[in-house]
Protein backbone atom coordinates (compact mmCIF):
# COMPACT_ATOMS: atom_id res chain seq x y z
CA UNK A 1 0.00 0.00 0.00
CA UNK A 2 1.38 3.39 -0.95
CA UNK A 3 1.83 6.02 1.77
CA UNK A 4 -0.57 8.93 1.19
CA UNK A 5 1.14 12.09 -0.10
CA UNK A 6 0.01 14.06 2.93
CA UNK A 7 1.82 11.61 5.25
CA UNK A 8 5.02 11.85 3.24
CA UNK A 9 4.82 15.63 3.47
CA UNK A 10 4.23 15.45 7.20
CA UNK A 11 7.24 13.17 7.61
CA UNK A 12 9.31 15.46 5.42
CA UNK A 13 8.17 18.49 7.44
CA UNK A 14 9.07 16.79 10.69
CA UNK A 15 12.51 15.94 9.35
CA UNK A 16 13.08 19.49 8.19
CA UNK A 17 11.97 20.85 11.56
CA UNK A 18 14.36 18.50 13.32
CA UNK A 19 17.20 19.47 11.00
CA UNK A 20 16.44 23.14 11.55
CA UNK A 21 16.73 22.61 15.28
CA UNK A 22 20.18 20.97 15.09
CA UNK A 23 22.19 24.18 14.76
CA UNK A 24 20.55 25.51 17.92
CA UNK A 25 21.45 22.27 19.72
CA UNK A 26 25.05 22.62 18.56
CA UNK A 27 25.11 26.24 19.72
CA UNK A 28 23.88 25.20 23.16
CA UNK A 29 26.54 22.49 23.32
CA UNK A 30 29.27 24.98 22.46
CA UNK A 31 27.97 27.41 25.08
CA UNK A 32 28.03 24.70 27.72
CA UNK A 33 31.71 24.09 26.97
CA UNK A 34 32.69 27.77 27.04
CA UNK A 35 35.28 28.71 29.63
CA UNK A 36 36.41 31.92 31.22
CA UNK A 37 38.89 32.71 33.95
CA UNK A 38 40.35 35.76 35.65
CA UNK A 39 43.15 36.49 38.08
CA UNK A 40 44.47 39.71 39.57
CA UNK A 41 47.16 40.84 41.96
CA UNK A 42 47.81 43.83 44.17
CA UNK A 43 51.54 43.30 44.49
CA UNK A 44 53.94 40.87 46.13
CA UNK A 45 54.69 41.18 49.83
CA UNK A 46 57.83 40.57 51.85
CA UNK A 47 55.93 39.95 55.09
CA UNK A 48 52.11 39.74 54.86
CA UNK A 49 51.92 39.35 58.65
CA UNK A 50 53.10 42.95 59.02
CA UNK A 51 49.68 44.08 57.87
CA UNK A 52 47.35 44.64 60.76
CA UNK A 53 44.15 42.59 60.80
CA UNK A 54 42.09 45.63 59.83
CA UNK A 55 44.30 46.58 56.89
CA UNK A 56 44.44 42.98 55.66
CA UNK A 57 40.63 42.86 55.68
CA UNK A 58 40.44 46.07 53.66
CA UNK A 59 42.90 44.75 51.08
CA UNK A 60 41.03 41.45 50.76
CA UNK A 61 37.73 43.31 50.41
CA UNK A 62 39.15 45.51 47.64
CA UNK A 63 40.58 42.52 45.81
CA UNK A 64 37.23 40.76 46.12
CA UNK A 65 35.38 43.77 44.74
CA UNK A 66 37.73 43.98 41.76
CA UNK A 67 37.41 40.24 41.16
CA UNK A 68 33.61 40.43 41.22
CA UNK A 69 33.67 43.29 38.72
CA UNK A 70 35.77 41.35 36.22
CA UNK A 71 33.89 38.12 36.81
CA UNK A 72 30.52 39.76 36.18
CA UNK A 73 31.74 41.11 32.86
CA UNK A 74 33.12 37.74 31.75
CA UNK A 75 30.00 35.86 32.86
CA UNK A 76 27.97 38.15 30.61
CA UNK A 77 30.16 37.22 27.62
CA UNK A 78 32.30 40.35 27.78
CA UNK A 79 35.79 40.69 26.34
CA UNK A 80 38.87 39.83 28.38
CA UNK A 81 40.47 43.12 27.33
CA UNK A 82 37.59 45.10 28.84
CA UNK A 83 37.67 43.03 32.02
CA UNK A 84 41.40 43.64 32.45
CA UNK A 85 41.11 47.41 31.93
CA UNK A 86 38.11 47.84 34.24
CA UNK A 87 39.62 45.75 37.03
CA UNK A 88 42.89 47.66 36.92
CA UNK A 89 41.11 51.02 36.82
CA UNK A 90 39.32 50.08 40.02
CA UNK A 91 42.61 49.12 41.68
CA UNK A 92 44.29 52.31 40.42
CA UNK A 93 41.61 54.35 42.17
CA UNK A 94 42.12 52.49 45.45
CA UNK A 95 44.73 54.13 47.75
CA UNK A 96 45.52 50.71 49.27
CA UNK A 97 47.61 49.77 46.22
CA UNK A 98 50.79 51.13 44.65
CA UNK A 99 49.17 52.18 41.39
CA UNK A 100 47.29 55.36 40.61
CA UNK A 101 45.91 56.91 43.81
CA UNK A 102 48.29 55.12 46.22
CA UNK A 103 51.45 55.34 44.09
CA UNK A 104 54.76 55.52 45.96
CA UNK A 105 56.96 58.63 46.01
CA UNK A 106 60.07 58.86 43.84
CA UNK A 107 63.34 60.42 45.00
CA UNK A 108 62.11 63.87 43.95
CA UNK A 109 59.02 63.61 46.14
CA UNK A 110 56.55 63.11 43.30
CA UNK A 111 54.84 60.29 41.46
CA UNK A 112 55.59 58.73 38.07
CA UNK A 113 53.20 56.06 36.89
CA UNK A 114 53.63 53.19 34.43
CA UNK A 115 51.12 50.83 32.80
CA UNK A 116 50.67 48.43 29.90
CA UNK A 117 47.93 46.31 28.35
CA UNK A 118 47.98 43.56 25.73
CA UNK A 119 45.40 41.73 23.61
CA UNK A 120 46.24 38.05 23.09
CA UNK A 121 43.99 37.82 20.05
CA UNK A 122 46.29 39.81 17.78
CA UNK A 123 49.29 40.76 19.99
CA UNK A 124 48.17 44.38 19.97
CA UNK A 125 49.63 46.25 22.95
CA UNK A 126 50.09 49.69 24.41
CA UNK A 127 51.99 51.22 27.30
CA UNK A 128 52.84 54.48 29.03
CA UNK A 129 55.68 55.26 31.42
CA UNK A 130 56.58 58.09 33.81
CA UNK A 131 53.23 59.85 33.46
CA UNK A 132 52.48 62.37 36.18
CA UNK A 133 48.92 63.65 35.77
CA UNK A 134 46.96 60.75 34.21
CA UNK A 135 44.37 59.47 36.68
CA UNK A 136 44.15 56.00 35.11
CA UNK A 137 47.34 55.08 33.24
CA UNK A 138 45.94 51.69 32.15
CA UNK A 139 43.29 53.44 30.05
CA UNK A 140 45.85 55.72 28.43
CA UNK A 141 47.91 52.61 27.64
CA UNK A 142 44.89 51.16 25.86
CA UNK A 143 44.52 54.41 23.91
CA UNK A 144 48.14 54.04 22.79
CA UNK A 145 47.32 50.52 21.63
CA UNK A 146 44.14 51.43 19.77
CA UNK A 147 44.74 55.00 18.57
CA UNK A 148 48.41 55.02 17.54
CA UNK A 149 50.84 52.86 15.58
CA UNK A 150 53.16 52.79 18.58
CA UNK A 151 53.51 50.58 21.65
CA UNK A 152 55.13 52.78 24.31
CA UNK A 153 54.86 56.50 25.03
CA UNK A 154 56.75 58.06 27.94
CA UNK A 155 56.87 61.16 30.13
CA UNK A 156 56.05 64.43 28.31
CA UNK A 157 55.16 62.61 25.10
CA UNK A 158 52.62 60.47 26.92
CA UNK A 159 51.25 63.54 28.71
CA UNK A 160 50.80 65.33 25.36
CA UNK A 161 49.01 62.28 23.98
CA UNK A 162 46.75 62.37 27.06
CA UNK A 163 45.91 65.97 26.12
CA UNK A 164 44.97 64.88 22.62
CA UNK A 165 42.79 62.02 23.86
CA UNK A 166 41.18 64.16 26.58
CA UNK A 167 41.62 61.51 29.24
CA UNK A 168 40.91 62.38 32.87
CA UNK A 169 43.76 64.30 34.53
CA UNK A 170 44.61 65.15 38.12
CA UNK A 171 47.29 67.11 39.96
CA UNK A 172 50.34 65.01 40.83
CA UNK A 173 49.55 65.55 44.51
CA UNK A 174 46.26 63.69 44.01
CA UNK A 175 48.26 60.44 44.13
CA UNK A 176 49.64 61.27 47.61
CA UNK A 177 48.75 59.10 50.58
CA UNK A 178 50.05 59.37 54.11
CA UNK A 179 51.14 55.75 54.05
CA UNK A 180 53.22 56.18 50.89
CA UNK A 181 54.78 59.38 52.27
CA UNK A 182 55.73 57.67 55.54
CA UNK A 183 57.36 54.80 53.62
CA UNK A 184 59.28 57.26 51.44
CA UNK A 185 60.59 59.20 54.43
CA UNK A 186 61.65 55.96 56.13
CA UNK A 187 63.51 54.78 53.03
CA UNK A 188 65.20 58.17 52.58
CA UNK A 189 66.44 58.11 56.16
CA UNK A 190 67.67 54.51 55.93
CA UNK A 191 69.50 55.00 52.62
CA UNK A 192 70.88 58.48 53.11
CA UNK A 193 74.46 58.60 51.86
CA UNK A 194 74.26 55.06 50.49
CA UNK A 195 74.10 53.87 46.91
CA UNK A 196 70.55 52.82 46.17
CA UNK A 197 69.87 49.16 45.51
CA UNK A 198 66.58 47.74 44.34
CA UNK A 199 67.46 44.16 45.12
CA UNK A 200 67.01 43.65 48.84
CA UNK A 201 65.64 47.21 49.05
CA UNK A 202 63.47 48.75 51.73
CA UNK A 203 60.12 48.14 50.07
CA UNK A 204 57.96 45.83 52.17
CA UNK A 205 55.30 45.77 49.48
CA UNK A 206 56.36 45.64 45.82
CA UNK A 207 53.24 47.47 44.74
CA UNK A 208 51.95 47.06 41.24
CA UNK A 209 48.51 45.82 40.30
CA UNK A 210 47.73 43.50 37.42
CA UNK A 211 45.03 41.41 35.83
CA UNK A 212 44.90 38.52 33.35
CA UNK A 213 41.77 37.06 31.82
CA UNK A 214 40.40 34.48 29.39
CA UNK A 215 36.96 35.26 27.99
CA UNK A 216 34.30 32.90 26.67
CA UNK A 217 35.37 33.68 23.10
CA UNK A 218 38.80 32.18 23.78
CA UNK A 219 40.66 35.48 23.90
CA UNK A 220 43.35 36.26 26.47
CA UNK A 221 44.39 39.68 27.77
CA UNK A 222 46.79 41.06 30.36
CA UNK A 223 47.52 44.40 31.98
CA UNK A 224 49.76 45.84 34.68
CA UNK A 225 49.93 49.24 36.41
CA UNK A 226 52.31 50.62 39.04
CA UNK A 227 53.83 53.56 40.85
CA UNK A 228 57.19 51.77 40.89
CA UNK A 229 59.57 51.45 43.83
CA UNK A 230 59.73 53.83 46.79
CA UNK A 231 62.42 56.51 46.39
CA UNK A 232 63.22 55.36 42.85
CA UNK A 233 65.38 57.68 40.78
CA UNK A 234 63.47 60.31 38.84
CA UNK A 235 62.68 58.88 35.41
CA UNK A 236 63.19 55.23 36.44
CA UNK A 237 61.00 52.77 34.51
CA UNK A 238 60.45 49.20 35.68
CA UNK A 239 58.98 46.14 34.01
CA UNK A 240 55.28 47.02 34.24
CA UNK A 241 55.11 49.06 31.00
CA UNK A 242 57.57 46.81 29.17
CA UNK A 243 55.77 44.30 26.96
CA UNK A 244 57.49 40.93 27.37
CA UNK A 245 58.95 41.82 30.77
CA UNK A 246 56.03 42.59 33.10
CA UNK A 247 53.07 42.00 30.77
CA UNK A 248 52.33 39.61 27.91
CA UNK A 249 49.32 37.93 26.28
CA UNK A 250 49.02 35.52 23.36
CA UNK A 251 45.99 33.34 22.65
CA UNK A 252 48.37 30.56 21.63
CA UNK A 253 49.95 30.39 25.08
CA UNK A 254 48.95 32.50 28.08
CA UNK A 255 48.38 35.92 29.63
CA UNK A 256 50.88 37.14 32.24
CA UNK A 257 51.22 40.00 34.72
CA UNK A 258 54.24 40.31 37.01
CA UNK A 259 54.97 42.06 40.29
CA UNK A 260 58.26 42.59 42.09
CA UNK A 261 61.66 44.12 41.41
CA UNK A 262 61.19 45.31 37.84
CA UNK A 263 64.85 45.35 36.87
CA UNK A 264 65.06 41.59 37.42
CA UNK A 265 62.02 40.97 35.23
CA UNK A 266 63.39 43.18 32.46
CA UNK A 267 66.77 41.41 32.44
CA UNK A 268 65.11 38.05 31.92
CA UNK A 269 62.14 39.07 29.72
CA UNK A 270 60.07 37.11 32.24
CA UNK A 271 56.56 37.52 30.78
CA UNK A 272 57.63 36.52 27.28
CA UNK A 273 59.85 33.72 28.59
CA UNK A 274 56.80 32.19 30.24
CA UNK A 275 54.80 32.40 27.00
CA UNK A 276 57.70 30.93 24.98
CA UNK A 277 58.04 27.95 27.31
CA UNK A 278 54.43 27.05 26.62
CA UNK A 279 54.66 27.70 22.88
CA UNK A 280 57.98 26.02 22.13
CA UNK A 281 58.54 23.55 24.97
CA UNK A 282 54.86 22.70 25.52
CA UNK A 283 55.34 23.12 29.26
CA UNK A 284 52.24 23.12 31.47
CA UNK A 285 51.55 26.58 32.85
CA UNK A 286 52.23 25.70 36.49
CA UNK A 287 55.60 24.12 35.68
CA UNK A 288 56.60 27.03 33.44
CA UNK A 289 55.79 29.64 36.09
CA UNK A 290 57.73 27.71 38.75
CA UNK A 291 60.84 27.48 36.55
CA UNK A 292 60.69 31.14 35.57
CA UNK A 293 60.48 32.19 39.22
CA UNK A 294 63.44 29.96 40.05
CA UNK A 295 65.54 31.90 37.53
CA UNK A 296 64.89 35.13 39.46
CA UNK A 297 66.83 36.12 42.59
CA UNK A 298 65.17 34.89 45.82
CA UNK A 299 62.35 37.15 46.92
CA UNK A 300 62.15 38.99 43.58
CA UNK A 301 58.36 38.92 43.33
CA UNK A 302 55.45 37.03 41.84
CA UNK A 303 53.51 36.11 38.71
CA UNK A 304 49.86 35.62 37.84
CA UNK A 305 48.97 33.81 34.62
CA UNK A 306 46.10 32.12 32.82
CA UNK A 307 46.47 29.92 29.75
CA UNK A 308 44.25 29.23 26.75
CA UNK A 309 42.56 26.34 28.60
CA UNK A 310 41.60 28.51 31.54
CA UNK A 311 44.28 27.19 33.90
CA UNK A 312 45.13 29.79 36.54
CA UNK A 313 48.51 30.01 38.31
CA UNK A 314 49.32 32.43 41.13
CA UNK A 315 52.92 31.99 42.31
CA UNK A 316 55.53 34.07 44.11
CA UNK A 317 58.92 33.89 45.80
CA UNK A 318 58.17 36.55 48.43
CA UNK A 319 56.44 36.06 51.77
CA UNK A 320 53.09 36.57 50.08
CA UNK A 321 51.21 38.20 47.22
CA UNK A 322 47.86 39.96 47.42
CA UNK A 323 45.83 38.11 44.81
CA UNK A 324 42.41 36.93 43.71
CA UNK A 325 41.13 34.55 41.04
CA UNK A 326 37.94 32.90 39.77
CA UNK A 327 36.69 30.89 36.81
CA UNK A 328 33.58 29.46 35.18
CA UNK A 329 33.61 26.36 37.40
CA UNK A 330 32.73 28.40 40.48
CA UNK A 331 36.28 28.49 41.86
CA UNK A 332 37.02 31.72 43.72
CA UNK A 333 40.01 32.70 45.87
CA UNK A 334 41.18 35.87 47.62
CA UNK A 335 44.44 35.68 49.61
CA UNK A 336 47.45 37.62 50.86
CA UNK A 337 49.76 35.01 52.39
CA UNK A 338 50.70 31.50 51.39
Amino acid sequence: MRTPIVTRRAILGTGLALAASLPAIHVLARQAKQRFAIALHGGSLKSPEKFGAEEAKKIEASLGEALSLGLKLLEAGGASLDAVERVIRLLEDDPLFNAGRGAVFNSAGGHELDASIMDGKNLACGAVAAVRTVKNPISLARQVMEQTRHVLLVADGAEKFADERRVERVENSWFDTEKARAEWEAVKTATEGKQSSFHGGMDEHYGTVGCVALDSHGNLAAGTSTGGLTNKKYGRVGDSPIIGAGTYADNASCAVSCTGIGEEYIRRAVAYDLSARITYRKQPLKEAVAEVLQRLPPGAGGIIAVDARGTIVLDFSTGGMSRAAADASGYREVKLGR
